[in-house]
Order: C-alpha cells, then sequence, then structure tokens
C-alpha cells in the first residue's frame, strides 16, 4: 500500500485519527501502526463473540 492507501485504511479503523496528522509519519511507521490497529481490532471482535 502506498502512504494515501495507509491513511485512509486507518482512519476507517481510527474514525479520530486525522489525515493531517498521519501525513507527518513515514509509511513504515504508518504500516506498524496500522498492523496495531488491526491486531486490535481482531481482538475486540474475539471477546464480542
Amino acid at each position: 500500500m502506498d502512504k494515501k492507501e495507509l491513511m485512509d485504511r486507518i482512519c476507517e479503523i481510527n474514525t479520530t485519527a486525522k489525515t493531517e496528522f498521519l501525513s507527518q509519519f513515514s509509511e513504515e511507521d504508518l504500516t506498524a501502526y496500522l498492523d496495531h490497529l488491526m491486531e486490535l481490532n481482531l481482538e475486540e471482535l474475539a471477546v464480542c463473540s
């Protein structure tokens, strides 16, 4: 994914995230953050089941 796609995916999961803020970070940092958000999202789904 490119930086724009990463920011879009992050904003879908974390609706409080702002693209202006996220744009300050590298693609590597955004990828790591998105991975973290996806892990949390999966954990939340497991708890709700």
